[in-house]
């Protein structure tokens, strides 16, 4: 997460949407830059709200604008199984190397989830249990330039975004039957990235 005082501006980092090469660009030029641990780095819309957003606007005297990214809920779903599969990880219990994307989304769908695949959804993240995002500005990964624009439209700079954190290449192939319950299970997800277009 990264608060831009002067801006009135918070960046929310919603999980495997690219916030790490955003936060690498600009947190010289934020005021606050919560990057670690992952639970404040990846405070959700709902915590924002409840927590830091009271604590802002009284200390600021005003609201601050939140923004986030989305990503296709089910290439989020394939990016977390992607960046799971990772060397350094292959040992740990959250490791997904030695499934199949078939298998991991078995584990994402089970009750309860897999522990290498209990990730919750984008919409618990942006929403908190509706459709409708708690975040002023949502921007879709998949079209980041116009994110980037956003904010160099109101940060007053051009931005560069490196390529970090990204995810080994791994296929990503679904039956067609896993393929409509994990479409049923984001259909909240579904519903809001439409919208986006």
């Amino acid at each position: 997460m990264l608060i831009f005082w002067k801006e009135r501006l918070v960046f929310l980092s919603t999980p495997k949407t690219g916030s790490t090469s955003v936060e690498t660009s600009l947190e010289a030029m934020a005021h606050v830059a919560m990057r670690r641990p992952p639970e404040l780095k990846h405070m959700s819309a709902a915590q924002y709200r409840r927590h830091m957003a009271p604590l802002l606007e009284q200390a600021a005297g005003d609201r601050f604008t939140t923004v986030a990214m989305m990503r296709d809920p089910l290439d989020w779903v394939g990016s977390w199984y992607r960046f799971r599969q990772r060397d350094d990880i292959a040992l740990r219990a959250v490791s997904t190397r030695n499934l199949s994307f078939e298998e991991a989304v078995q584990g994402y769908l089970g009750d309860p989830p897999a522990v290498n695949m209990d990730v919750g959804t984008q919409g618990q993240f942006l929403c908190a249990g509706s459709d409708e995002p708690l975040v002023d500005q949502l921007f879709r990964y998949e079209a980041i330039d116009e994110f980037v624009e956003f904010l160099e439209d109101r940060l007053g700079c051009e931005i560069i975004l490196p390529r970090l954190n990204v995810s080994p290449q791994a296929p990503l192939d679904l039956s067609a039957p896993l393929r409509q319950r994990l479409n049923d299970h984001l259909a909240i997800d579904h519903a809001i990235y439409q919208r986006l277009a």
